[in-house]
């Protein structure tokens, strides 16, 4: 199982690559690949979509995943913020069904708890763990980044839960 984890975000969208590699002798999480997509402050807002966009849907069309994670919407206090980061968070959403695949959503709770145990994680823990679940032998960053490999990582552990308990599973 291959997942492509997005983090959203207005200045950062982290991406995250990781994959269940159950062949090994000792089955692993397997990085393949994670980063940011800097959007430029000064340029319009359309403009900066576009870039995720394009982004976005090159970096899918090179790792060929297998299933989208993705953080769900959480509520901010500035309404003004909230509303760019659905701006972007539709377009990772669009991204992904333009190829095709299917997409899973996570709460921030329950990704930060599946990675670390812990749902009101920093964003260093999350570092750290994540480095640790990947056996990385540096912090992963931007933090987006690890962000976005947290993320697919809650969805690989949720469909092996998954598969264990029913036999079924939520993205190959």
């Amino acid at each position: 199982m291959r997942v492509f984890g997005i983090d959203c975000g207005t200045e950062c969208t982290g991406y995250g690559v990781v994959e269940w590699n159950d062949a090994a002798r000792n089955p692993q999480l397997v990085s393949l690949g994670a980063g940011g997509i800097m959007l430029p402050k000064k340029e319009p807002l359309a403009q900066r979509l576009s870039l995720v966009y394009a982004e976005l849907g090159a970096l899918i069309e090179s790792y060929r995943p297998d299933i989208v994670a993705i953080e769900e919407i959480f509520y901010s206090v500035n309404a003004k913020s909230a509303l760019k980061l659905g701006h972007i968070r539709g377009i990772a959403l669009l991204a992904a069904a333009r190829a095709g695949l299917p997409i899973a959503e996570y709460a921030p709770l329950k990704i930060k708890s599946t990675v670390t145990g812990y749902g009101l994680a920093q964003k260093e823990q999350v570092q750290f763990m994540v480095a640790r679940l990947l056996n990385l032998s540096v912090l992963p960053e931007p933090a987006d980044a690890a962000d976005a490999l947290a993320i697919a990582i809650c969805h690989i552990q949720h469909a092996l839960t998954l598969t264990a308990q029913t036999g079924q599973c939520s993205g190959r």
